[in-house]
């Protein structure tokens, strides 16, 4: 086995071809940083062009998949700040979603926010049965991406990602299943088991193959990232934005 720790809150190991990547310190429900996310971006950048790996396997530290990013960073930021954070995320999506092995997510606790985006951005996704995912970013000023609510249409259909953007409301494991948002759900207690299966029958066929039907899903794909690639307006109203950071950090 190898080990890269690349930062405090992204730490990769590689073992017999399986790439994990850990999210978090156990903190704030291991909500990133800026910095994080191109972290974030460049390690699975780097393991997807690993001839070695034949599945990556994204998780969350201490019990809790994502909540996002971390509003403490964004007291007092100025605009700029603000734009450049939400470039770094989406430049982490993209890279999961361009990474030519498959990448999957194994949610426990919360995927929300950029969360829930980094959860969908995955090929596929295990969900402990206490999980929750959603967007609920719309209390905090921030304003929806095409390429935010693609990823949840293409999966829950337009009508439920209208009404979760809308409300923000999250949904448990099981009514993300019904939704297409997760491939399976698994008692907490087995879901490591589940994830390990899953990724040994992966793991089991021709690298080559597989490799290629992740292509092949990308280029059906392609037209819908490709029309969401630039965000037409800003990442967030600032006003509202500003004063839900505030009540968050108590400033």
């Amino acid at each position: 086995m190898t080990a890269d720790v690349a930062t405090p809150v992204v730490r990769s190991t590689v073992d017999e071809g399986v790439a994990t990547v850990t999210l978090g310190s156990g903190r704030r429900r291991n909500a990133l940083t800026r910095t994080a996310w191109t972290t974030l971006e460049d390690v699975v950048t780097r393991l997807g062009a690993d001839p070695g790996v034949r599945v990556i396997v994204l998780r969350g530290r201490g019990g809790t998949f994502c909540s996002g990013s971390d509003l403490t960073e964004w007291a007092g930021a100025d605009a700029d700040v603000v734009e450049d954070s939400f470039a770094r995320m989406e430049s982490a999506f993209r890279a999961v979603e361009r990474c030519p092995v498959p990448v999957v997510a194994v949610v426990t606790g919360v995927a929300a926010g950029a969360g829930c985006q980094l959860a969908l951005a995955c090929d596929l996704r295990l969900a402990a049965d206490s999980a929750r995912i959603g967007m609920p970013i719309a209390r905090h000023g921030i304003l929806t991406s095409p390429a935010f609510a693609a990823r949840l249409s293409m999966l829950a259909g337009p009508a439920l990602t209208r009404e979760l953007l809308y409300t923000g409301r999250l949904l448990d494991a099981p009514a993300a299943a019904a939704a297409g948002l997760v491939n399976r759900v698994c008692p907490d207690d087995t879901l490591d088991t589940v994830a390990v299966r899953l990724v040994a029958a992966i793991g089991a066929q021709p690298r080559v193959a597989v490799l290629a039907a992740k292509q092949a899903v990308t280029a059906a794909l392609a037209p819908v990232r490709a029309a969401t690639e630039h965000r037409p307006t800003p990442a967030v109203s600032l006003p509202e934005f500003r004063a839900a950071v505030a009540v968050f950090t108590g400033g």
